[in-house]
């Protein structure tokens, strides 16, 4: 019934592109958000974790399996030997057979697990716009809004599903095979131990280049994809002015910064593995030596090293891999930031305590002495006062940014007043719910908005429960009908986005059969036929007028001879109502409304003639 209304003219409605970059969270802290929506799946993940205990035990026991291999083979008693051997063998396989096993159902569930997580994460920031106020979109691109809810919650997804099950297993393997490599040999663990603050000092410092930059990569892909949002929904007018190169170059600018920052954080990520291949060579290397050296001195066997040197390889590589997911957890925080920055942002004021529904509205409308702005420093409307009463007409007409649109836009409480009363049937509008108001209103904008699907479901997007006969009946009063009968599958005709295979005319009279459908009790019709031609626009006005029959009505035009049978015109400029009273009456009093209407029918004489 109501569609969203911006605030033309109004200062700051113009923000510079992609906004200014904000300072990123602290990582725990970020972290910590996440585990709040990555608990909600405790019961499974606590399944998984007792898989990765058994894989775990099964893996550690390869190693010093292997060690038993080795030494038998070197026994005196060749028959208890191979006995011995083929006991050890078919374990081994067992155990690898089991660890496969145990590997692939733990991808299963955590991929099940991770999908959950962030269809959780997404439909709560879905749900968080729904409840922002208007002021937070007149301040952002919509291409970059669309960035945190789609890049940003993949990069969260990603980052969840490679990264919980490597957390875990590397942390349980690091433990496991310590311990095992201190039963074995204490010296031989001294040695393999020693690459340890090196893996540490190498991933602190590569991780503490990466979050910037990759923080910084999230920012301008917004930047990107807000461009891209904008010049492809203004296509027509980039075209139309020739502006193809201009986009092209504007492109090029975000798209070479987004590169730039990209193959930075990629360099720096990309050096860990390289490093720390070497380091682990450097501790392979101490390990055959001490290792030698103790065998060669009876201290321990060959088995012992053959084990040790897998335990220490099992051992060093959870320490690559964490050092490795810290890098991959920086992408997955700083797309985790964005999204939780739009979690942060202040909703709409929740309705006042004892505030009532709005049933069965009369249209009775006060403004008493009504002030706002947008900002504190700059007023738009400056102690506004009017009266209209029920079922009555007012028009409001003045130069553009006069504060109109301010005007509807406080009465339906996309913004609240900064000084003043807005009252309804005697009622201050605040103590009304916020959802019972706003079902009393009827909106038409100039830029009409249609949803993907067919003509039936846009018409009864104000009223899912209307019948078919209801909506033809609504599309006939507002004069679609007869074109929508002509299309190849009538109602039933699948409307590409914003109604895009209609023409601009075609797409207001669909508005204008929606608001008739919803049967509202007050009306806002905001330039609602300055965008169609005037024989469309003689269709209309006799379903206007019905319509508006026993409904209070606003009217903002800038065609001041489609409210000549307004009962009140009001002329405002400068956030001030500087006259008001019927069309005769502001004739008579050549005032402003005089030079207003005969300078517009001056100019459309000139162009006539």
């Amino acid at each position: 019934m109501m569609q969203g209304m911006g605030r033309p003219g109004g200062p700051g409605g113009g923000f510079g592109r992609g906004g200014p970059v904000v300072k990123p969270k602290n990582f725990k802290g970020t972290m910590k958000r996440i585990w709040q929506f990555i608990g909600k799946e405790r019961k499974w993940l606590s399944l998984i974790f007792t898989f990765i205990l058994i894989d775990s035990a099964i893996t550690l026991s390869g190693p010093y399996l292997i060690g038993l291999a080795v030494d038998t083979m070197a026994h005196q008693d060749a028959s208890q030997s191979m006995d011995y051997l083929h006991l050890v063998i078919f374990a081994l396989v067992a155990a690898y057979v089991s660890d496969g096993a145990l590997t692939f159902l733990q991808g299963w569930l955590m991929a099940g697990v991770s999908q959950r997580i962030v269809m959780n994460l997404r439909g709560t920031l879905f749900s968080k716009l729904q409840k922002l106020p208007l002021a937070y979109f007149d301040g952002r691109r919509h291409g970059e809004i669309m960035s945190r809810l789609s890049n940003d919650i993949d990069n969260v997804s990603n980052t969840i599903s490679q990264s919980t099950t490597q957390l875990m297993t590397g942390a349980i393997a690091i433990i496991g095979s310590l311990v095992m490599m201190l039963v074995l040999s204490p010296l031989l663990t001294l040695a393999a131990i020693i690459t340890v603050p090196l893996v540490y000092l190498l991933a602190r410092t590569i991780t503490k280049r990466t979050s910037a930059l990759f923080k910084d990569q999230q920012a301008q892909l917004g930047r990107l994809n807000g461009h891209i949002e904008e010049t492809i929904s203004g296509l027509q007018v980039v075209k139309a002015f020739n502006h193809e190169e201009k986009a092209i170059e504007e492109f090029q600018a975000v798209n070479e910064k987004l590169a730039s920052v990209g193959l930075r954080a990629q360099i720096w990520s990309g050096f860990l593995m390289p490093l720390l291949a070497v380091i682990n060579n450097i501790g392979f290397a101490a390990v055959a030596v001490v290792g030698g050296v103790l065998a060669i001195n009876g201290h321990i066997t060959v088995g012992v090293i053959a084990s040790f040197l897998s335990y220490s390889r099992q051992f060093v590589r959870p320490l690559n891999d964490l050092a490795n997911i810290f890098n991959v957890l920086q992408s997955g925080v700083a797309g985790a930031e964005r999204a939780f920055e739009v979690l942060d942002e202040q909703e709409e004021p929740e309705d006042q305590p004892g505030a009532v529904a709005l049933v069965n509205p009369k249209g009775h409308v006060v403004f008493e002495n009504v002030s706002f702005g947008y900002r504190a420093d700059v007023p738009i409307l400056q102690h506004i006062s009017f009266e209209s009463a029920q079922g009555s007409s007012t028009a409001l007409v003045g130069p553009t940014g006069a504060g109109k649109t301010t005007i509807v836009n406080l009465l339906t409480r996309f913004y609240d007043v900064t000084g003043g009363t807005i009252r309804i049937d005697g009622r201050d509008i605040k103590e009304y719910t916020r959802d019972s108001l706003r079902q009393c209103f009827g909106i038409v904008l100039q830029d009409t908005y249609l949803f993907s699907g067919t003509i039936k479901e846009n018409i009864k997007y104000g009223k899912p429960d209307a019948t078919d006969a209801e909506v033809e009946r609504a599309a006939a009063m507002a004069n679609a009908d007869v074109f929508i009968k002509r299309l190849p599958n009538g109602y039933d005709t699948l409307l590409s986005e914003n109604g895009g295979n209609l023409s601009q005319g075609q797409r207001q009279l669909l508005a204008i059969a929606r608001v008739i459908l919803a049967k509202p009790s007050i009306l806002i019709l905001d330039e609602a036929t300055s965008s169609i031609d005037t024989r469309t626009e003689l269709h209309i006005q006799d379903a206007l007028l019905h319509l508006m029959q026993g409904r209070t009505s606003f009217i903002i035009a800038h065609r001041l001879n489609t409210i000549r049978e307004a009962d009140t015109i009001m002329v405002i400029d400068r956030g001030a109502i500087i006259e008001k009273g019927s069309h005769d009456r502001l004739i008579q009093e050549q005032g402003a409304y005089h030079r207003m209407f005969f300078n517009q029918f001056k100019n459309i004489a000139v162009e006539t003639g």
